[in-house]
């Protein structure tokens, strides 16, 4: 059954070719939310996470930052760890910032943003996990 929202070729290109600069939107030091965890593992596999929240915290070493537009360099990846009601404004922003790439977590799903975003040049999954499936990629 064929993935409406990533194929496994996107989700490799994504992983693997697109860059090493993950801006991780949602990502704050509370160890107990998924963003914390994922970008951990994103670390392990060679990734540079860049937290992106209101907050601004500094997590797992990373200075952090309030907002998308705010980072002051360039970003490969935008991992959108926010609601579906908020994520296609995000996905937005990653068009405008120049991204190679956005990702929807698990849960994160909006299918007019999927089709802006995939309108723009870019890659785009929703709706899955890096840090399952970067392992996978063996």
């Amino acid at each position: 059954m064929p993935e409406p929202y990533g194929d496994s070729e996107t989700v490799r290109r994504i992983l693997r070719e697109s860059g090493d600069t993950w801006a991780v939107v949602g990502l704050s030091a509370n160890e107990e939310r998924a963003a914390y965890g994922v970008a951990r593992v994103l670390q392990r596999y060679g990734k540079r996470i860049v937290p992106v929240h209101p907050k601004a915290e500094t997590v797992h070493g990373e200075q952090g930052y309030p907002s998308l537009e705010a980072v002051p360099f360039p970003v490969d990846v935008v991992d959108v760890f926010v609601n579906s009601a908020l994520a296609g404004e995000v996905a937005d922003q990653a068009v405008a910032a120049g991204a190679k790439a956005v990702w929807f977590q698990l849960g994160v799903v909006d299918e007019a943003a999927f089709e802006r975003t995939r309108a723009a040049g870019l890659d785009m999954v929703m709706d899955r996990c890096p840090a399952i499936e970067i392992p996978a990629l063996g």
